[in-house]
């Protein structure tokens, strides 16, 4: 079923290291080999065996138009024959800078940037430019992308200082990050307590995505602002997945917090390599020329990308598909949920917008610690069966599955089908792995 993708992963790893270019790609988490995909188009991808899949990851979210949309080629194909990049100003950043201010109360301005990463890394030196504090706070399980001041785990014990999760990362640098549970609010309390007046910012997914869907409790965001308002620390949110996901405004539109610095990413590039970071004037000029932190780009608002945002956030203004969408994951996270009773899976989940993630425990997890008890051979196997069936979901149950406006109700019943029959096998003992 899948021979010429491994043929194709074999060959990859003779030029690429693993394979891949990013390391969830190599499906090491299922002990299976990548799919290498030829082409997608609305809710479908197609790998290179000629097999067709209901897509859940969607180039891991930035796809919620589906894959390919008419109109967003449109507009790339209107801006691709004036030309690809001209390292100066283009009327598309302001234009699609407009909308974004425009979409969150607490953005006045905005840096334009090419990934997600880029853009994490740009709002820490920023909020420590702002503050002239070194150290940050940040939540296990929640990824930031991979600079070295945020690709930290926890260490031993009931240590509060993160230690280098990924060799080349100093510990010097590590030392500089704090860490607490997501939803611990008490947690942040402490340590504000005992380190507060050297915290520049805290960073936060305001709904988790990269350890899974979780959802703050109640409080715990409204604590956030509270304390950082405080102590005089800078408060991020981290909206590269969610933002322009779950509604137009954001996590921070759904729970009404303000945060100082907002970080967007996917959506926005419309599937191409784009994100931003912004803030208040009086924050967002400290940045260079007009300030003193320095951050720069080449291909940063390069014209493809921000045509292809353009596009993707008026189709999103003018459709408003979130209340569907909304629906749509709600009904399948049920369903799923349903089915583990009936055939005595484990199972929990979780879904907001157009987001949803399932775990094999019982007790829908609340914080890092409570997701990775859930079981991963079980994972393995429904990832298995469900790829076999047509199925595409993130190869861990520790990511969030997307859909689009493209993914039709047949498309959810064809899944909801598929899972019934993984779950019958698992229930009866028949494992793949």
């Amino acid at each position: 079923m899948f021979e010429k993708s491994r043929r194709l992963f074999e060959e990859a790893k003779r030029y690429i290291v693993g394979g891949v270019n990013s390391p969830v790609r190599a499906f090491k988490n299922v002990g299976r080999t990548p799919l290498f995909i030829a082409k997608a188009k609305g809710s479908k991808i197609y790998d290179e065996d000629g097999n067709e899949f209901i897509d859940y990851v969607n180039s891991w979210g930035p796809a919620i138009l589906g894959h390919a949309d008419d109109e967003v080629i449109d507009k790339i194909e209107e801006v691709l024959e004036k030309g690809f990049s001209f390292g100066a100003p283009t009327i598309l950043e302001t234009e699609i800078a407009k909308r974004i201010v425009n979409a969150f109360d607490s953005i006045e301005l905005v840096r334009f940037v090419s990934s997600g990463t880029e853009a994490a890394m740009s709002a820490i030196r920023l909020a420590r430019g702002v503050t002239g504090r070194d150290n940050i706070l940040k939540f296990t399980g929640c990824y930031h992308g991979h600079s070295d001041s945020l690709l930290v785990g926890a260490g031993s014990g009931s240590s509060t200082f993160g230690v280098p999760s990924s060799k080349g990362v100093p510990i010097d640098f590590a030392k500089h990050t704090l860490l607490a549970e997501f939803n611990d609010l008490d947690a942040v309390e402490d340590i504000f307590k005992k380190y507060g007046n050297s915290i520049a910012a805290v960073i936060v997914e305001p709904v988790a995505g990269n350890m899974g869907v979780i959802r703050p409790v109640e409080g715990f965001l409204e604590g956030l602002r509270r304390v950082c308002d405080d102590y005089g620390a800078i408060l991020i949110f981290d909206e590269v997945m969610t933002g322009f996901r779950l509604t137009y405004g954001g996590a921070q539109h759904i729970y009404n917090v303000k945060p100082d610095i907002t970080i967007l990413g996917k959506v926005v590039g419309g599937g191409f390599p784009a994100a931003c970071f912004g803030a208040r004037k009086e924050i967002m000029e400290y940045l260079a020329p007009e300030g003193e932190v320095y951050q720069a780009g080449t291909l940063s608002g390069n014209p493809i990308a921000m045509a292809a945002g353009i596009a993707t956030l008026d189709i999103l203004k003018r459709k408003n598909p979130y209340e569907e969408l909304n629906k749509n994951t709600q009904k399948i996270i049920s369903r799923i949920i349903g089915l583990g009773v009936e055939y005595g899976i484990p199972v929990s989940g979780e879904a907001i917008g157009s987001m949803f993630s399932i775990f094999f425990k019982e007790d829908k997890p609340k914080n890092y610690s409570e997701v990775s008890k859930s079981d991963q051979r079980l994972f393995t196997n429904y990832f298995i069966g469900l790829l076999e069936r047509g199925i595409y979901i993130p190869p861990s149950q520790f990511e969030s599955n997307f859909i689009t406006i493209k993914h039709s109700l047949a498309d959810i019943e064809n899944t909801l089908v598929a899972v019934e029959e993984v779950f019958r096998e698992l229930s009866s003992g028949r494992f793949y792995v």
